[in-house]
């Protein structure tokens, strides 16, 4: 009876992935070779934000938002980005301080592309920061 319910558990998991892996929107192939996939459309290019040349303790980072703080507790009016790229603040990850008059209208979201750079400084928490002094966002 066991192996018959593992049986079974397994016959459902390689039907559900069977299903998965199957486009409902392509017909079966009629014996004809298949079309080739569409190109996937371009993302659209991101000013990259760069340090001046003569900058001693600048930064520049480009990667996908992870995390925004919109509110900054302290209340001087800033935003607060955690990006997945460069290794500003750890590996892979990059906190960025955007200050009240570089902060646009509406904030990127998560997954939105952001370029940041500006000098480094210690944050509230004790970890490595951008403070931004230029920042550009996805449309």
């Amino acid at each position: 009876m066991r192996r018959l319910a593992v049986l079974l558990v397994l016959l459902a998991a390689a039907l559900t992935l069977a299903r998965c892996e199957a486009d409902p929107a392509d017909p079966p192939a009629a014996g004809g070779p298949a079309a080739p996939a569409p190109a996937p459309a371009p993302e659209p290019q991101l000013q990259r934000a760069t340090c001046p040349p003569d900058a001693g303790n600048c930064a520049a980072v480009t990667g996908r938002v992870l995390y925004v703080e919109a509110v900054d507790p302290d209340g001087d009016g800033d935003a607060h980005y955690v990006l997945a790229g460069g290794s500003v603040t750890a590996p892979g990850i990059t906190v960025v301080d955007v200050r009240v008059g570089l902060r646009p209208a509406r904030l990127p979201g998560r997954g939105d592309r952001v370029s940041a750079a500006g000098p480094v400084y210690t944050g509230s928490f004790g970890q490595r920061q951008i403070e931004a002094t230029e920042v550009f966002h996805e449309p």
